[in-house]
């Protein structure tokens, strides 16, 4: 009995080699799961998948189902963004993205919204000059927690719920719990375990929280505030995903910014 057929636009997140010349992706589907993938012989030059089934691309898929890993059938770039690929620095902004989508998307379990923010951060970073990126990475990043269910908490105590000021002078920390999921109160902060924060970067959270990508382009974020919400991501993806996000770890490390 012929296997059943199926068509998907998705998003590749990431490649692995099987075999000799055949390739695992891992794919953010249009309703937001997470989908697993044999291309056979995607890694031979002469492949029509080679240049098909790129990082960061979207593109639409005609799969068959398997035993344990569906197989693409056919191919079709529907968005290069191949300047992900080819600038360094738009790599290194787009691959923790597509790291934290890894961790938190699911095969079966559907978050539509995820692949929405996802192609229009794409479509942002791939316009984006090279020293803006780092603020169209730290936007998804913050986006996609808050979408998978792990909002922080950054304007009301994560414990009480009581207003925290937002204020973000120069020097001023603000108390905030991993642990618990965002700012603690005064009040508050005696009985959690809660670090101090600066301000500005939790000010900076809230500001690419609310803003559209468009909006965020408009900010002029400095690199330095990016770097601050990348930092505040990855200790809240350690603390509510369980991962430490490798390719952020280099992105903090490379020098390119």
């Amino acid at each position: 009995m012929a296997s059943a057929t199926y068509t998907a636009r998705a998003i590749v997140l990431r490649k692995t080699k099987l075999g000799e010349s055949d390739l695992i992706v891992t794919l953010l589907a249009q309703d937001g799961s997470q989908v697993r993938a044999v291309a056979k012989g995607a890694r031979k030059p002469s492949s029509p998948f080679a240049a098909r089934l790129e990082l960061y691309s979207s593109v639409d898929l005609l799969c068959s189902e398997g035993r344990s890993l569906d197989i693409v059938k056919e191919a079709r770039i529907a968005s290069s963004h191949e300047r992900l690929r080819r600038d360094l620095e738009h790599a290194a902004c787009a691959a923790p993205m597509a790291e934290l989508l890894d961790r938190v998307t699911q095969e079966g379990l559907a978050n539509p919204r995820l692949f929405a923010l996802t192609e229009a951060a794409l479509d942002a970073l791939d316009g984006a000059l090279a020293p803006q990126a780092p603020a169209v990475c730290a936007a998804h990043l913050l986006k996609a927690l808050a979408f998978s269910g792990l909002r922080p908490s950054l304007s009301s105590c994560a414990v009480c719920g009581a207003d925290v000021p937002g204020g973000a002078d120069a020097g001023t920390v603000v108390p905030l719990s991993f642990c618990e999921g965002g700012v603690v109160c005064p009040a508050c902060r005696p009985s959690v375990e809660a670090q101090g924060v600066p301000a500005a970067a939790v000010a900076w959270c809230r500001a690419l929280m609310g803003s559209t990508f468009a909006e965020i382009a408009e900010l002029d974020v400095p690199p330095s505030a990016s770097f601050a919400v990348l930092r505040f991501c990855q200790q809240w993806a350690h603390e509510h995903v369980g991962a430490n996000l490798k390719s952020l770890n280099f992105l903090f490390t490379c020098g390119l910014f």
